[in-house]
């Protein structure tokens, strides 16, 4: 569970990331807080914060549960997979929204994943 915890961290150090690029954002195109809108750039730095937040939310469960359900060694490498599609997704998006594609998909891919290994694991477990 180790190598579980070390993808929980790093998916974690790559959400502060993303918060820095919004704040970054924010003060090269002058959008005064509480705004939310302004400049597209900013507006694409803070959906993919907001997007990566929502992700979260469901990445972070699952890539537990499977890693105590199912193999602690394939749910990292499938952390490993969601925290690259999530930089590539922040990536594409600043660039070109429509460049979010591969990025997301692989994030869902892994999250999916991780979903139903964790509850046919608990599952199995629980029978």
């Amino acid at each position: 569970m180790h190598w579980i915890a070390i993808v929980t961290l790093l998916a974690l150090v790559e959400y502060l990331v993303i918060m820095g690029m919004v704040g970054r954002a924010r003060g090269r195109f002058g959008v005064k807080a509480p705004a939310t809108t302004g400049h597209e750039i900013f507006e694409r730095s803070f959906r993919v914060h907001q997007n990566t937040l929502e992700q979260l939310v469901v990445f972070l469960p699952s890539l537990w549960l499977f890693g105590h359900y199912a193999s602690p060694r394939w749910g990292a490498l499938l952390g490993m997979l969601f925290i690259v599609g999530r930089a590539l997704y922040a990536r594409g998006y600043v660039e070109n929204p429509e460049n979010r594609e591969l990025g997301f998909g692989l994030g869902m891919v892994a999250i999916a994943v991780l979903l139903l290994g964790g509850l046919l694991g608990a599952m199995r477990s629980a029978l």
